[in-house]
């Protein structure tokens, strides 16, 4: 009978040596998990509603409309001469995204212990899929902001222009930053919520505050205006939000040292939340 050390196995399962220990590799070898896990999301999201990917659409549209009556009207907040439902509807769609990211991600073994407990594959692949998934929204609101763009390219408003700039080019680069940047607080959060339960209402109300931290609702000017632009530009989705605006509507501020720092924490809260998540994914399922 041949021995056991001698057999060639296709799968062979360790313990981690360190907390560096990630194993980013087999992310790769799992790709078609990670595949089956973003059709799960989308489908199971939308199979019981009656208008289903539809609310892709009504969401951004309603929340613009509500942010132009509350915030531009009645409040009287610039939007820097953007058309407002051009520019509310920039800080809306980058933010959703985000913050889809985090809270999503943020239930993660919460939502998927059953998942766990009973078969081995790279735990990350859970949350990096809630991201990905989260792309088809993403494109879909976008797909609304370029038809509004073309709308108002056609019917002008009165006093109000916007542009689009050469700052499109880095595009890409700010999604990947809105997802990592949600993915890694994301980590942390679900990495806690295994033993602080209390986290898991608090994230929901700490992320609709948090939206007002961020020049969503109204540009760094008006925060500098006000005096608290500094207090602003300590978040880093700051940077990425006036940029997109910016790149789109040629509206809020492109500073490569605020991008950068955003890029800067944005790594940092990535790989301490990869760590985390990697060191309680070994004992979670017996506190949660």
């Amino acid at each position: 009978m041949q021995k056991q050390e001698d057999q060639d196995w296709d799968l062979v399962i360790k313990g981690r040596s360190s907390l560096f220990d990630l194993r980013l590799g087999e992310l790769w070898n799992y790709r078609d998990l990670l595949v089956m896990f973003v059709k799960r999301d989308f489908v199971s999201f939308y199979k019981q509603t009656i208008l289903g990917p539809l609310w892709f659409f009504i969401q951004p549209i309603f929340t613009t409309i509500v942010f132009s009556f509350v915030f531009g009207n009645l409040a009287g907040i610039s939007t820097d001469g953007a058309p407002k439902y051009l520019f509310y509807l920039t800080g809306i769609t980058s933010w959703a995204y985000f913050s889809d990211c985090l809270t999503k991600t943020s239930t993660v073994f919460k939502d998927n212990a059953s998942i766990f407990g009973k078969v081995y594959f790279p735990r990350l692949i859970m949350p990096l899929s809630i991201v990905v998934s989260n792309l088809v929204r993403f494109g879909v609101q976008l797909s609304l902001l370029l038809c509004m763009m073309t709308y108002f390219y056609i019917f002008p408003m009165k006093g109000s222009s916007f542009h689009v700039t050469s700052a499109l080019v880095l595009f890409p680069f700010l999604v990947i930053l809105m997802a990592l940047l949600g993915l890694g607080l994301g980590l942390i959060i679900t990495a806690m919520t295994t033993k602080y339960r209390d986290l898991t209402f608090l994230v929901t109300f700490g992320v609709q505050l948090l939206m007002y931290a961020t020049p969503v609702i109204y540009p760094l000017s008006y925060a500098r205006e006000k005096g608290y632009a500094t207090l602003v530009e300590l978040n880093p989705m700051t940077g990425i939000i006036e940029t997109f605006r910016y790149a789109f509507i040629g509206t809020g501020e492109f500073n490569l040292l605020s991008l950068g720092y955003s890029a800067l924490i944005t790594l940092l809260i990535l790989v301490i939340g990869v760590i985390i998540f990697n060191k309680t994914e070994k004992n979670f399922v017996d506190t949660i």
